[in-house]
Parts: structure tokens; sequence; C-alpha cells
């Protein structure tokens, strides 16, 4: 308990630090406006993983002797972005990451001397559909998905800009209800997530789109990635707990977020099934809920070789204390890798 009251007052006390313009425009300038004391680690990208990556930054502040990480909520294409600028101490050591990293953003890594880069398996996700309590049940599927999302949709064989306004016309069988869906935006891994694991397979139920895969795959790829804006896909930000405050203030709306997020606010929001699976911990180790995916820390190697504070930080991001059971990471709502896994990242680190 005292541990715990002194963690609270060390977030307290590095707020301002660590959370300080979460999801602005202007995060790869103040990131490269920190100081390059080799001491301080600097950690940006997902907002998903920065929870998690919070919590064992000022865990390790307190235990260790080495300064707090700063951790910027930049969404994974923005902690790309900074993580590619070169290998100086003002650019960041870690990225995190809620999908893998991309071929552009290994070139421009590479473009900067960023080489070899370490990717290490965080753990496991789940994309969640949640609306308020008192809010109507969902089940959805990705057709569904798809046809409520999509800023183009086939209607009557032809695409067609989204007609659809509320969910029963997408599914009578749906609540009657106005589509208004609360998301990140498009710099998230969670939003290429959603695209990838519900939109694409979405639009693949539909004959004359999976047709246009083979025939077309550019255009098809633009359907598919392609978010409605008029008005019933919201940005949300990269602040995954406005999308939590948005729908307590409209029980009627929907939000999409990662699982930590409906994890640590069960008590105000629920989940919708997908193709009738809840989102828990062992539906998405298993695979058995669909919008299932996977987090990543990338490494710079320079910084893991000269900056004795980022091998330590990462044992003690995969030490028994912060992902075994009882772990203070497990308690944010982290789905860890297995013990042997983590044993291996562990050995891998030592060498």
């Amino acid at each position: 308990m005292r541990e715990r009251q002194f963690i609270s007052a060390v977030i307290s006390a590095l707020s301002l630090a660590v959370l300080s313009g979460c999801g602005s425009d202007d995060s790869v300038t103040r990131v490269g406006a920190y100081s390059s004391d080799e001491s301080r680690i600097i950690i940006a990208g997902s907002s998903t993983v920065a929870p998690f990556a919070t919590s064992a930054a000022e865990y390790f502040g307190v235990k260790t002797e080495y300064s707090t990480p700063v951790v910027e909520t930049t969404g994974t294409g923005g902690g790309f972005k900074i993580f590619c600028q070169g290998n100086s101490g003002t650019t960041s050591s870690i990225a995190t990451a809620s999908r893998p990293i991309a071929d552009s953003e290994t070139e421009l890594c590479a473009e900067n001397g960023v080489s070899d880069i370490q990717e290490f398996a965080f753990g496991s996700d789940g994309i969640v559909f949640m609306n308020a309590l008192d809010g109507p049940e969902l089940t959805l599927n990705d057709r569904e998905i798809f046809q409520a999302l999509a800023a183009k949709v086939p209607v009557d064989g032809e695409m067609v800009p989204n007609p659809y306004q509320y969910w029963s016309e997408v599914n009578p069988e749906l609540p009657n209800i106005r589509i208004e869906v609360y998301g990140p935006p498009p710099t998230s891994g969670t939003r290429d997530a959603l695209v990838d694991l519900a939109l694409k397979t979405g639009a693949l139920t539909f004959p004359e789109l999976e047709a246009l895969q083979s025939s077309d795959p550019d255009s098809f790829h633009q359907v598919y990635e392609t978010i409605r804006t008029d008005g019933r896909w919201l940005d949300a930000g990269e602040n995954d707990t406005q999308i939590i405050q948005s729908l307590l203030r409209n029980p009627e709306a929907v939000g999409v977020a990662g699982f930590s997020y409906l994890d640590q606010s069960g008590d105000r929001v629920k989940p919708a099934r997908i193709d009738g699976v809840l989102p828990s911990y062992e539906s998405i180790l298993s695979g058995d809920y669909a919008l299932s995916r996977s987090l990543f820390l990338y490494v710079k190697p320079v910084h893991l070789e000269k900056r004795p504070a980022v091998k330590a930080f990462l044992k003690e991001v995969f030490s028994d204390a912060a992902m075994a059971e009882g772990g203070y990471l497990l308690e944010k709502g982290l789905i860890p890798p297995s013990e042997d896994n983590r044993n291996a990242i562990l050995s891998r680190l030592e060498k």
C-alpha cells in the first residue's frame, strides 16, 4: 500500500512531463527538445500501449537510479516518425506500437541511420466496440462494421457514398439508433488494426468487392481503408480516455478502443459482441475474439547498446513484478506474453 501511495505521488509530480500535450500535432518538435542525458529514455507511440509504458516508467523511476522515462502518446504512426528521425540522444529510444512496423517506416528509419531495429512482442490486445452501461446491447460482425463505417459501400451492386444513418438500416436486428462512433485518428495503430481486421474482412463479404480485390487491388484497398467523414465516425484523438467520457455523455454512442480501456472502465461501459464473442483475456489469447491483435516495442540497437537505462527499463517491463500473476501491468489490463516468451526476451536482452 505504501509503495502504491508513493507511486501515486510520483504520478502527480510527473504528470506534466509524461502526459503534457498527448495527441497534439507538435509531438515531434517537443520530443526533439528533450535533453540528450543518457540516463533519460524517451518513449513514443501507441495510445493503447501508453498506459502500460507509463506505469512501467513510474515504477522504473522509483525502483532504480535512472530518471523516469518520458512517455509520449502520439499514435503508432507518430511514434515511428519520431523513432525514425535518427540515433541522436534527442530522439526516442523506444517506439510503442499496436501494429507491426510498416515497410515504409523501416525505409524511413534506414534513411536516417536507424537499422537492425529490435522488435519485442509486448502482449496481446483486442479492439473493442463499447457503449455506456445504460446503452443498448450490440452484437456486430465484420460486414456490419464495414457497412456502418466505410465511406463508400455497395448498394444494389453499385458503390455509393455511405447512405446508412442508423444501425437498423445496416441490419434490422440492430437497434434503431443513429450511427455515432468515436474512434482513433488516422495516426493510430488501433485504427490501422480496425481497418485490417474488420473493414477489410467485412468488405470481402460482398462478391463485387472480392472481385475488385483480384482485378484492382489498389482500388479495393482504397475502398476498405477509407472511413466515412460525414459525422457518423468521430475522431477522438490519441487519448482513448476521451472516448469513454464521450460514451458517458451519450449512451447511444459507440466507442472503439483497446481492451485495456474496457478492462479499466468496466463499471461504466460494456462491450459489444463480435461474431457472438465477448472480448476477454481468454477469448483474445485464444484468438476466438475476431478483433485480436499483438502489441510491440521497437528499440534502437545503438541506444540499447550505449544507454544502460534502456536495457534496464526493458528488463523492468518484462519482469515478474510487471507481467507475472498479480503484476502491475496486468492490473492495468495488459494481456502479457507467456512466461516462456518473456524468459526468451530477457535472455535475448542479456545477449
